[in-house]
C-alpha cells in the first residue's frame, strides 16, 4: 500500500488533533474509533470482510503498512471470524500513541516538549502540513454540504468521526447541531464504516455481550471489556 493515499486511521487522527493546542479531541474513546479504522481499511483493501456482526480474513498477505498489518496479523491468528465489538473493545490501548509516531515518522505532525505546570513533561504533536488536514475536513464538509453521497473513504470516517464523538469538536454549539445531525446521517452510506461505528458505540455504552441466541443456547457470556474509566487512567499525558 503505497503513500499516495492516507489512511482512515490517519485521517481520523488527524481529524482530531486541535491545531492550536496540539492535543487530540476525545482522546479516552479514540483509541476505539481507530481500531476501528484499521478495520475499514483493511475492508477496503480486500483483507478481510464482514461476516453478519463478525469479521473474518479472506486475504492474509500484508498491505506493506506495519500498523494495519499488525491488526491483520492479530485477526489471522484468532482463526476465525471475530466480533468487531470484541475487537475493537479488546485490550490493545495505546493506538493514539502508535499513529502518532508513525504519523511523525510520515512526516505528517511533528512533536513538540513542553511541561505540564513546570514540572511533567508533555509532548504535543502539530501538523506539518496544513492543506492535508484542511483535505480531510473540506471532504467532510462537502458531504455533509451537498447531502451529495460521499465516497466509502469519507462515509466510514464520518461514521466513526461521529462513533468517537468528534460531532462537538468539529461542529461546536447551537450553530453545529445541523452540522452534527448529518454527520451522524452518514453512517448509512458505508456498510462497513456504519459496522465498526456501532461496535465503537457499543463498546463505549458496556453493549458487548454475546448475542442472544447464544444466551439462550446457554453460552457464557465474554467478560467486559475494560472500563472507560482504565482507557481514560491509561491514556499517554503527552497528546492528552
Amino acid at each position: 500500500m503505497g503513500r499516495s493515499r492516507r489512511t482512515i486511521p490517519e485521517e481520523l487522527l488527524l481529524l482530531a488533533l486541535d491545531p492550536t493546542t496540539g492535543t487530540t479531541a476525545q482522546p479516552q474513546s479514540l483509541d476505539l474509533g481507530l481500531a476501528g479504522a484499521q478495520l475499514v481499511e483493511l475492508a477496503l483493501a480486500g483483507r478481510i470482510a464482514p461476516d453478519g456482526d463478525r469479521i473474518a480474513v479472506v486475504m492474509p498477505r500484508p498491505t506493506g503498512d506495519p500498523t494495519l498489518d499488525s491488526a491483520l496479523e492479530l485477526l489471522r491468528r484468532r482463526g476465525s471470524p471475530v466480533r468487531a465489538v470484541h475487537w475493537i473493545g479488546g485490550p490493545r490501548l495505546g493506538l493514539r500513541q502508535i499513529y502518532l509516531a508513525h504519523l511523525e515518522r510520515c512526516g505528517m505532525v511533528h512533536a513538540v516538549a513542553g511541561q505540564m505546570c513546570g514540572v511533567l513533561p508533555t509532548t504535543r504533536y502539530q501538523a506539518t502540513d496544513t492543506a492535508i488536514s484542511r483535505d480531510i475536513r473540506t471532504r467532510l464538509d462537502s458531504a455533509i454540504r451537498t447531502g451529495v453521497p460521499p465516497d466509502p473513504r469519507t462515509a466510514a470516517l464520518a461514521a466513526l468521526a461521529h462513533a468517537v464523538g468528534l460531532g462537538k469538536h468539529l461542529y461546536p454549539g447551537n450553530e453545529g447541531r445541523s452540522s452534527r445531525s448529518r454527520l451522524r446521517d452518514l453512517i448509512r452510506h458505508d456498510p462497513m464504516g456504519g459496522l465498526v461505528a456501532h461496535a465503537v458505540m457499543d463498546v463505549q455504552n458496556g453493549a458487548v455481550a454475546q448475542p442472544r441466541r447464544n444466551q439462550a443456547a446457554g453460552v457464557p457470556l465474554q467478560p467486559q471489556v475494560q472500563s472507560q474509566s482504565r482507557r481514560g487512567s491509561m491514556a499517554h499525558t503527552a497528546a492528552h
